[in-house]
């Protein structure tokens, strides 16, 4: 994409962490950023501030749940509608995990609330999204991905299915859109000290801090500044992949803890 200078980007789950990183980077790179997520005050908040800094064509707020098809359909037609252009950028950050146990011991809200958001969510975008870029020959997508869509580690089945999904997308892209000159790219990262883990455990903060305890994780600022360094490669330069891991971790499961 080169320069990001007037390009609009779609930047899903926006409300916190990696989203809310990437969408503070990519708006100080000279993109207007339209934030997606289903939490309304928290976007809101978030585009003040980047508003506040960057003028107010810089950032807009769309409350969307893309896990509802119509939903999504109707939030891209008043991206247009609301005059912003096209996107040039769409980074499919929107993901969760929910509960850490054995298969035979899991339970099905989990499941399906990581199916429907880490899968038919960042199906229902995608698909309302890419064709306006497949008619101007021109964009990006980004998926953030894991570690966890290359390594599957102990009670973790459902949410490493769903994320090593994203990977087999991400590559299925790449090989539909040959010739488009559309780029498709994954970010999977490691422990990234986040919300994850508290989403992951319904809440139960002590229990999210002891993932990280003991251990420097990556932050989310660490992802966007590789999605920044993906986005502005030459055009003719496609990063297809990026494995972030911090460096005390080597693997899912090994940790380096002091």
């Amino acid at each position: 994409m080169g320069t990001l200078e007037g390009r609009i980007a779609l930047v899903t789950g926006a409300s916190s962490g990696i989203g809310e990183a990437c969408a503070r980077s990519l708006a100080r790179s000279g993109m207007r950023v339209i934030l997606a997520a289903r939490r309304e005050a928290r976007i809101e908040a978030l585009r003040d501030e980047i508003v506040g800094h960057f003028g107010a064509d810089a950032c807009g707020a769309l409350t969307v749940d893309l896990r509802d098809r119509q939903d999504v359909r109707d939030s891209i037609a008043k991206i247009s509608a609301a005059g912003w252009g096209e996107i040039d950028l769409l980074v499919n950050n929107a993901g969760l995990a929910a509960g850490l146990d054995p298969f035979q011991a899991g339970d099905f809200d989990h499941w399906d609330r990581m199916v429907e958001t880490n899968i038919t969510g960042l199906l229902n975008v995608s698909r309302m999204v890419i064709p306006g870029m497949v008619e101007r020959s021109f964009g990006h997508i980004v998926n953030i991905g894991s570690v966890s869509g290359r390594e599957v580690y102990p009670n973790g089945a459902v949410y490493c299915g769903t994320k090593f999904f994203v990977r087999a997308l991400n590559k299925g892209l790449r090989i539909d859109l040959h010739g488009t000159g559309i780029r498709v790219t994954t970010i999977d990262p490691g422990l990234v000290a986040t919300e994850f883990s508290e989403v992951r455990f319904d809440g139960d903060k002590e229990r999210a801090e002891k993932v990280y305890e003991g251990t420097r994780p990556l932050v989310a600022e660490d992802v966007a500044d590789a999605l920044n360094w993906c986005v502005t490669r030459p055009a003719h330069v496609n990063v297809e992949e990026i494995l972030l891991m911090p460096t005390d971790q080597a693997s899912t499961t090994m940790v380096h803890r002091r």
